[in-house]
């Protein structure tokens, strides 16, 4: 049965992947550069970003989904991104995604978060998050990555 995103569990964040804070190192630039070019708060792009490829750059899903943002190839061509592995590309095309589904869906990090993963459709049909586990997860994993991120900044 549908809960509402309160009730969702939030996982603890794990250990660190070996290597993670080096490859996080290593595209901070450009995740700064795409949250101020597109007016999004850089916590939340490191979140989306740890939690789509844990910064693999060369991270392919088992729907497709490819490099650090795991941009759908449609979405990446949507969005410009001719280079997918690129990283500067791929975070460019997929913050400029996020920009556009938190306009759609009036600022609500939730359910543009929930658009990123299952697609703007599903959102709008179930008039929220949408009943998939995998979506579900990936929400509360993202916001829980998001919530520490902005503890550290904050500290």
């Amino acid at each position: 049965p549908y809960r509402s995103p309160r009730d969702l569990e939030v996982p603890r964040p794990r250990a660190l992947a070996a290597g993670l804070e080096e490859r996080r190192r290593r595209f901070a630039d450009l995740v700064e550069e795409a949250a101020r070019r597109y007016g999004l708060d850089r916590c939340l792009l490191d979140a989306l970003i740890m939690a789509e490829s844990a910064y693999r750059p060369r991270a392919v899903s088992s729907k497709g989904a490819l490099g650090l943002m795991q941009l759908m190839p449609e979405t990446a061509r949507r969005y410009g991104v001719s280079d997918p592995f690129d990283p500067r590309q791929n975070i460019q095309g997929g913050a400029r995604f996020l920009k556009d589904l938190l306009a759609a869906f009036g600022g609500d990090v939730r359910l543009a978060i929930a658009a990123y993963n299952a697609g703007e459709e599903a959102v709008r049909r179930y008039s929220g998050i949408p009943p998939y586990p995998e979506t579900r997860r990936h929400v509360a994993k993202v916001m829980a990555l998001y919530r520490r991120a902005w503890a550290l900044v904050k500290n």
